[in-house]
């Protein structure tokens, strides 16, 4: 296992599609292993290969609770696809990529999602609340689409700004460390 540098906003990577896993294999349980160590020590609740500049449909995600050893909930999935959505729900959502940046983002409030397990299983993951939003979060990541552009073109303008400022005094975004997905 090894930790892997998270590709952060503007990296034209993170707007790519990510190709389907044709077979999994060796190559693929390495990469989710790195995934959820890069995961846990950056700290988030998601990643998806994109975001470490891997274009495969990657993505984990543990969204334990407060009181629980993270890796208890540990999500490992290939090539997932929302097949149902229901609801609306409003979340405060960070992201890895986009640093120094937390916003309100309109989701599903549940979806079910089908995907393959490093054990080459077909499963169906029913989802509510945190666990639906990481989920179409890191899907997102997959198809290219990061949380930002949910936002309103004036809250992405302001991001940019802000980002190219920091960058010509040679500084990264910093601040509280919100929930991250």
């Amino acid at each position: 296992m090894a930790l892997r540098p998270i590709l952060e906003y503007p990296n034209p990577l993170l707007k790519k599609r990510a190709a389907p896993v044709a077979t999994i294999g060796g190559e693929v349980r390495t990469l989710i292993e790195d995934l959820a160590e890069t995961m846990y020590a950056a700290p988030g609740v998601g990643l998806a290969a994109t975001q470490v500049g891997v274009g495969q449909r990657v993505i984990v995600l543990d969204v334990h609770g407060e009181d629980e050893t993270p890796g208890k909930r540990l999500l490992k999935l290939i090539n997932p696809e929302v097949a149902e959505r229901e609801g609306e729900v409003v979340w405060e959502e960070g992201c890895l990529s986009v640093p120094g940046l937390t916003a309100p983002v309109k989701r599903a409030r549940r979806v079910l999602v089908r995907a393959w397990t490093p054990e080459e299983r077909e499963i169906q993951v029913e989802a509510e609340e945190l666990l639906a939003v990481a989920l179409q979060h890191e899907i997102d990541h997959l198809d290219g689409r990061l949380f930002l552009d949910r936002l309103s073109r004036l809250k992405r303008d302001l991001y940019r700004a802000r980002q190219k400022k920091l960058e010509r005094q040679g500084r990264k975004s910093g601040g509280a460390r919100p929930l991250l997905i």
